[in-house]
């Protein structure tokens, strides 16, 4: 008898879940908070014109001006989803790479590789001191796509 209550049960629970996961969109390969960081949703993503100038300072070795590392952190905390700012760091660095006709392995600019810039703009959250998602919860404010190679 109490094998047919919990597969009844368990049935009622699979039907429910299914219809939520059906009505909330979870079919979708891009669901989940940052799924509202997309483009394709009316998201506008941030120029970070402010970040954008401080990652090649320090990519270079150059000194970051008070005034440009304030105007970054300003910016990306003016992101008010914090899943979209990892995104738009990352939109921000594809548009250097895109501006500056970078290709795989290559500098970026005189003195500074790709995958140094792409480090330097990954910890600009940490700089900034700016929260960002962190599932590994081992406290980094390193966008996760840092360690990933085709970013």
């Amino acid at each position: 008898m109490w094998m047919k209550t919990v597969f009844w049960g368990l049935l009622l629970f699979m039907l429910v879940a299914t219809t939520m996961a059906v009505e909330y969109g979870a079919r979708s390969h891009n669901s989940g908070p940052w799924s509202w960081c997309d483009p394709a949703t009316g998201y506008k993503v941030s120029a970070l014109t402010g970040c954008r100038a401080m990652v090649k300072l320090q990519c270079v070795g150059s000194q970051v001006p008070e005034a440009v590392l304030r105007d970054c952190c300003q910016q990306l905390a003016d992101i008010n989803n914090e899943w979209c700012r990892c995104g738009d760091l990352s939109s921000m660095l594809r548009s250097v790479y895109q501006e500056l006709g970078v290709r795989e392995g290559k500098e970026v600019l005189p003195g500074c590789r790709k995958e140094v810039m792409k480090l330097t703009a990954a910890s600009v959250p940490e700089a900034c001191k700016v929260p960002i998602p962190n599932p590994s919860g081992d406290g980094a404010g390193v966008c996760y796509w840092a360690a990933y190679p085709d970013t």
